[in-house]
């Protein structure tokens, strides 16, 4: 009878292992969207404090080192009790950045807008609950309004994150026509590096 059971037990001891494994391991590739960025990963930026913008966060910038034309210095152009925020690194970085008060589906909403866009492929290289980084390409197959003749295809790239700071939803997103690989590829790190500072949760 205990030679059965030990037998029993051996027969499924590796596809009890094998689940074990596969909880674990989906375990830690959930975990890795919320990891912080390593300070590698961030040696071309410097911290910058938007609290006297009225947004209590720290958001880590491209500063001189990232060869895009960075200033040292950033911008943030806000118009007071204004829902909406221009923050600019040099001339090649304009990130904007919108309050949408208790509206927690930003992303989703963004999805569904850029899901009925008739002249663009979208193609998501980053797709996250609350961040999407997105290769944008004009569509050239003869419909009305899309020549047959252009010759260089119209590829952008575009960053869009929300952001929930003291019950303020906040989204950081790229300007509306959208960047090269490179300044976006650097955008999505800021975007992910945003964190609530002075008391703010």
């Amino acid at each position: 009878m205990i030679i059965k059971k030990i037998k029993m037990v051996m027969k499924y001891l590796p596809l009890f292992l094998f689940f074990i494994a596969g909880v674990l391991f989906t375990g830690c590739g959930d975990s890795s969207e919320d990891t912080e960025l390593t300070d590698e990963e961030l040696y071309e930026f410097q911290g910058f404090n938007m609290t006297p913008y009225d947004i209590p966060v720290m958001i880590m910038l491209p500063d001189e080192t990232a060869n895009i034309g960075a200033s040292t210095k950033p911008e943030v152009i806000h118009v007071e009790d204004d829902f909406k925020w221009e923050l600019h690194v040099g001339p090649n970085f304009h990130m904007i950045i919108d309050d949408w008060g208790s509206d927690r589906k930003m992303v989703v909403d963004e999805k569904k807008r850029l899901a009925g866009l008739n002249f663009y492929n979208i193609k998501y290289l980053v797709d996250e609950p609350d961040f999407i980084l997105y290769e944008q390409t004009l569509k050239v197959d003869g419909k009305k309004g899309v020549s047959k003749k252009v010759g260089v295809e119209h590829k952008t790239y575009h960053v869009y994150g929300q952001k929930v700071i003291n019950d303020i939803t906040y989204v950081f997103r790229s300007r509306d026509e959208g960047y090269e690989k490179v300044i976006i590829d650097l955008m999505a790190k800021s975007v992910k590096s945003v964190k609530p500072i002075g008391g703010a949760k």
